[in-house]
């Protein structure tokens, strides 16, 4: 499918059977906008809080049986009842996005952890009723990955988030390493700079390894055996992170890219890569490992 945004992972993919593109679709347009109502426009918080809200009616429209006027939402509201979807995970989505406009601070990593339970693990979890694989131990490997992927991106966006008057790095955890926002601020790369980045990425990447072994769990044509869920560059010993000044922002090296595909499908050229039918190109945006 078309996708306006940047995102860390494919959307509806020739990598998913058939019959589950349409939903998975669905539910990313539905989240999508959903956050774009919190992120994107020039809408004062008060009308950001109302579209949010509007959604909430929708989808206590959908639980009373009734059939929503937008045409998103009434969608939605057909995948829904043939997946037998919980609407508690889009309400818990709605909250998250709510949270961002009423939240710019966290005080410790377990506030922010609940954030991604609300933020991110829905999507997991509402793709593993539609595989119809909702045991434990496949949910609780979906949540670290969603939550793994979460934090990712806020460790893409920092600066992207800090324009937008949010800072996601636990408050207790900058103090510990003695950093402050004036390190932001300032595009401030030190000793201590680099030893906090140091410290998420090498915690986040233990929670996506942690549920990489759910990409053996789900039938479909998936990878024969899960790749890394951190492209090659955030995975080099975590080396020395320096601040990429412009933005932030820092494709995934040309020759790192063939290692995110199975060795059968691995193409010889840039070109080629790129064309991988249904696979947007990753990119890991902000850091970059050099040395």
């Amino acid at each position: 499918m078309s996708v306006g945004h940047y995102e860390n992972f494919p959307v509806a993919s020739l990598l998913l059977p058939l019959r589950l593109r349409e939903p998975v679709a669905v539910i990313y347009r539905f989240a999508r906008t959903a956050d774009d109502f919190a992120d994107e426009g020039d809408w004062p918080p008060d009308e950001r809080l109302a579209r949010l809200q509007a959604y909430r009616d929708a989808l206590g429209t959908i639980a009373a049986g009734g059939v929503p006027a937008d045409p998103l939402l009434r969608a939605l509201a057909r995948i829904i009842a043939a997946h037998r979807l919980p609407l508690g995970l889009f309400h818990d989505l709605l909250d998250a996005f709510t949270q961002d406009v009423t939240q710019s601070r966290y005080a410790d990593f377990a506030e922010l952890l609940e954030y991604c339970r609300r933020s991110a693990n829905p999507i997991g979890r509402l793709l593993l009723h539609l595989f119809e694989r909702t045991s434990d131990e496949n949910l609780r490997a979906s949540d670290a990955i969603c939550s793994g992927l979460q934090l990712t991106n806020f460790w893409q966006d920092i600066a992207v988030d800090y324009a937008k008057q949010r800072i996601y790095l636990p408050r207790d955890e900058m103090t510990r390493f003695g950093v402050g926002e004036e390190h932001i601020a300032q595009a401030r790369c030190d000793d201590a700079w680099r030893a906090l980045i140091g410290f998420q990425i090498a915690r986040t990447r233990s929670m996506l390894l942690a549920g990489a072994p759910l990409g053996r769990q789900l039938p479909g044509a998936g990878f024969p055996k899960p790749p890394c869920p951190l492209p090659p560059c955030a995975r080099c010993r975590h080396r020395a992170l320096s601040w990429h000044r412009s933005g932030m922002r820092q494709a995934v090296p040309v020759r790192c890219r063939w290692r995110l595909l199975p060795p059968r499908r691995r193409p010889q050229t840039r070109q080629a890569w790129c064309r991988f039918p249904g696979v947007r190109c990753l990119r890991l945006r902000g850091w970059q490992c050099r040395g």
